[in-house]
């Protein structure tokens, strides 16, 4: 048997290729990733090699589930570490920085970039009730916008499946949105809503009085003209789209518009950005009710700024 060094192998391999454990154990041609799993010393220890490697330690079958599933879809939530990997065998292996979950139903798959993972639907249910309710949306509409899945596929996924996630599924889906852009969009639109103020529209084309286009608004309040805009910048524009952004901003302005900015810093004092919409919004007209702030909202969407 010939190995390549430059993915994980096993010790059985190994050893069928001639490699005895003392050089396993020697540390300058090989490195050991797990027990019983090793790769060439110098190869560089990405995500694909980890999961690889997961797969390898884990019982036959198993496939890379829960938040290593969704990180591996390109979304990041939660710690890297430990790794998850799901399978129907009672095997039991036990394994530093590895989670193994032990499933009865049949575990709807998909090989993503040679790696197997759950389905996306799965992979959201499976992640529900280790996240917040707002971060579970976020990577939600994450995966929709991505086209990973449909709101559609997602309910019936729901609906169908006795799964442990599947309740907190139902119960957030009537506050998913499709066209969200970003998670950073939808975490400030949830933090409105749940505050019990008006929610916004995600990204709407909004035009003048004659018809002609504007912008595309982050989260518009058509109804008092009110934009709020995600900036994400966390660098130094260059001098051109500084002065691009200006002049958007001066054509919304122009046309009536009030656009609140909310960047990375303002997400350290969540409830200084729902007092600001709440203050736009009344300035404007707007005679509802102001924020509430719950208990949960506040663990949600906790203060950071000293």
């Amino acid at each position: 048997m010939i190995l390549t060094p430059s993915q994980p192998f096993t010790r059985e391999q190994a050893v069928a290729a001639g490699i005895t454990d003392a050089q396993l154990r020697g540390r300058t041609a090989y490195r050991r990733l797990f027990r019983g799993v090793y790769v060439g010393a110098r190869v560089e220890l990405t995500l694909a090699i980890w999961l690889q490697a997961a797969l390898l330690a884990s019982p036959p079958g198993s496939v890379v589930s829960h938040v290593t599933a969704l990180r591996w879809y390109g979304y990041e939530l939660g710690a890297l570490w430990p790794l998850h990997v799901s399978s129907r065998t009672t095997t039991h292996s036990r394994q530093k920085q590895l989670t193994a979950h032990r499933r009865r139903d049949v575990i709807r798959t998909r090989i993503l970039r040679g790696v197997p993972v759950t389905e996306p639907d799965r992979t959201l249910v499976d992640v529900a009730y280790d996240v917040t309710v707002p971060e579970l949306i976020q990577a939600i509409e994450w995966m929709l916008l991505r086209g990973y899945t449909t709101l559609s596929l997602l309910t019936t996924c729901a609906l169908d499946h006795h799964l442990r996630g599947v309740r907190r599924v139902r119960q957030v889906i009537g506050f998913v949105r499709e066209g969200s852009e970003s998670p950073m969009e939808t975490r400030v639109r949830l933090m409105i809503r749940f505050a019990h103020l008006p929610e916004p529209a995600p990204n709407v084309v909004l035009r003048d009085d004659q018809g002609h286009f504007l912008a595309r608004g982050d989260l518009v309040y058509a109804r008092w003209k009110v934009l709020v805009e995600y900036d994400g910048w966390h660098h130094e524009r260059d001098a051109g789209q500084r002065q691009r952004d200006i002049g958007r901003r001066e054509r919304l302005e122009a046309a009536g518009w009030r656009v609140i900015v909310v960047t990375v810093a303002d997400l350290k004092a969540p409830r200084l950005i729902v007092h600001r919409v709440h203050g736009v919004l009344v300035a404007r007209g707007y005679a509802g009710p102001g924020p509430v702030f719950s208990v949960v909202w506040d663990i949600w969407f906790p203060t950071t700024a000293k």
